[in-house]
């Protein structure tokens, strides 16, 4: 069973917010500390969350990632994370959901097979090892500078020290392949590239570097600001030639390079903005109050909250899921003339 498209496009990961809410204020996400937009008494619980998450797995998503605003910022978070790593052992003989009533047409459910986290780091420390063994596999941490001024110049705070030591912690706890996300900015931090490179080889780490897009709360973004993934990749290879991964970017968002000499650690390239990958995307979207997103950049959203709140049978909810679905977009519209940025920026969509 699988979610598909109307452009023939299986989705297979789930990008869930937690929460809109977050301790940093990154100048390309949330400079203005915008009030959140998602109330207690409209943001999801943890039993929407679950109930939401095995419909999905069942309908074929088989990564989540969990995300925000700050995720680690919801209050026992860990809780959440066993429920859902329970899906991970889904797989069960049932032939109802085919629709058919005959017991001995069976078939498999799929399971869920990855469960991430992103998050700015700053509390991970102190709670990597015990979210491993909740059952999360894997965190991406972002770093948008290795330098502590540039660090907070980027991020509103001065906690550079807890993101590296955030690193660590996951490290020990094993919630590998640890990612480490760099939104790359002219200006900011395009004059660190190497030095991430040389920091990922030295940690054996897996670093991606995000082209900046026009999902900003102060609406600053301009095109010059943009530091083509071509050009991101020509600077690290001057210094460490890097060579294409075998099965590279599939549906994946990012171009994957190892060294060439054999160094540890891996690059990534995310280039939504010169290099559009919209034609092999697997993703959907759910917000922190219960909107599905089919896109980052949608215009419209689809409130899966007030479906699930309404009594709605599982049928009914499944059906209103593959509605949206078919909805997805072919592709964004960053490029063109009449790009309209959605209302939502990216601390409140959930990246």
């Amino acid at each position: 069973m699988v979610l598909r498209d109307a452009h023939n496009r299986i989705i297979r990961d789930l990008r869930l917010s937690l929460t809109d809410r977050c301790n940093f204020r990154c100048f390309y996400c949330l400079p203005n500390g915008e009030p959140p937009l998602a109330r207690k008494e409209t943001i999801l619980t943890f039993e929407e969350i679950t109930e939401i998450c095995e419909i999905f797995v069942q309908l074929g998503i088989e990564k989540i990632r969990l995300t925000g605003g700050e995720p680690l910022l919801r209050k026992d978070v860990e809780v959440l994370v066993e429920k859902l790593a329970k899906l991970k052992a889904l797989r069960i003989t049932n032939y109802e959901l085919r629709g058919d009533g005959n017991p001995n047409s069976k078939f498999q459910i799929p399971k869920l097979v990855d469960l991430a986290l992103t998050t700015n780091g700053f509390s991970l420390k102190e709670r990597a090892k015990d979210l491993k063994n909740a059952g999360l596999d894997r965190v991406t941490i972002s770093l948008d500078s290795l330098k502590r001024e540039n660090f907070r110049k980027i991020t509103g705070v001065d906690k550079l020290g807890e993101v590296l030591q955030a690193i660590k912690a996951a490290q020990r706890a094993n919630l590998n392949p640890i990612k480490i996300n760099a939104v790359i900015v002219r200006g900011y931090n395009d004059n660190e590239i190497v030095d991430f490179a040389k920091f990922a080889r030295e940690n054996d780490l897996s670093f991606r570097f995000i082209e900046f897009m026009p999902l900003d709360a102060g609406h600053e973004w301009r095109r010059e600001m943009v530091v083509p993934g071509k050009e991101i990749r020509a600077k690290i290879n001057q210094v460490f030639p890097l060579k294409l991964k075998k099965n590279s970017r599939g549906s994946e968002t990012a171009w994957k390079y190892e060294f060439a000499d054999g160094g540890c650690g891996e690059i990534g390239i995310i280039a939504p903005v010169t290099e559009m990958f919209c034609g092999a995307c697997s993703r959907i979207r759910l917000t922190a109050d219960g909107q599905i997103r089919t896109c980052l950049f949608s215009t419209a959203e689809h409130n899966l909250r007030d479906v699930l709140r309404s009594g709605a049978r599982r049928a009914e909810v499944v059906e209103f899921i593959k509605v949206v679905v078919l909805k997805k977009e072919a592709r964004h519209h960053i490029n063109d003339a009449e790009f309209v940025q959605p209302q939502r920026t990216m601390s409140f969509i959930g990246g």
